[in-house]
């Protein structure tokens, strides 16, 4: 399939994910794609803004 897959049998859920030819470059160089976010202030932040520097990264959803 060319993609990663997991299967968790206790509720019978499968994941697919993205084909390798979509993250074959990332996961060669482990580079995260650049994005930004507001902070609670409303200023912008990049990734890119950081680079050569530790990033902590947090994501949350309530669903």
């Amino acid at each position: 399939m060319g993609q990663a897959v997991a299967h968790d049998d206790a509720t019978a859920c499968w994941y697919f994910g993205a084909p390798l030819r979509d993250t074959q470059t990332r996961m060669l160089t482990l580079a995260a794609p650049d994005f930004e976010l507001p902070d609670l202030q409303g200023r912008t932040h990049r990734l890119s803004d950081h680079r050569g520097k530790k990033v902590f990264l947090l994501s949350w959803a309530s669903w």
